[in-house]
């Protein structure tokens, strides 16, 4: 079903980018404030939620739907895949020795956060396909993104 397999591409596209968003920007502020690991992991997390719920709702409340209608499609499209991702992201930012202890200015900071989110795409991929070929996940707001 190449359908069915573009529009699972562009939701975790789609998600990914938020979750990137809200990781780089919650490691970069927790890394050069001195934040511990667990306090890292939560700024990153609630940032990454944020970031990608609100790239869906955006282009929503931008073409008139009020917020009561937004946030609920917003939550029921995006919470699957970038709880998937934030598990993946952050697993793997915990099983690689250093990545945390990093500083801004260490490689390793930087390819382990980007291999991270790369490796939580992948896994969330099938995870929105199996959504949307139900009609659920990112397809509750996929019509409503591409109307004109």
């Amino acid at each position: 079903m190449p359908g069915l397999n573009r529009l699972a591409l562009s939701a975790t596209v789609h998600c990914l980018s938020g979750c990137a968003i809200g990781e780089v920007l919650g490691m970069v502020i927790s890394t050069a404030a001195g934040f511990s690991n667990a306090l890292s992991i939560v700024v990153s997390v609630v940032l990454a939620f944020f970031f990608g719920y609100a790239l869906t709702s955006l282009p929503l409340l931008r073409s008139g739907l009020p917020l009561r209608r937004v946030a609920p499609l917003a939550f029921a499209s995006d919470t699957a895949s970038i709880t998937t991702m934030e598990i993946v992201d952050n697993l793997f930012i915990l099983l690689v020795p250093g990545a945390l202890a990093a500083g801004l200015t260490d490689a390793l900071f930087w390819w382990s956060l980007a291999l991270g989110l790369l490796i939580a795409g992948a896994v969330a991929y099938p995870v929105n396909r199996h959504l949307i070929a139900r009609g659920r996940g990112h397809a509750a707001v996929h019509q409503l993104h591409h109307q004109g």
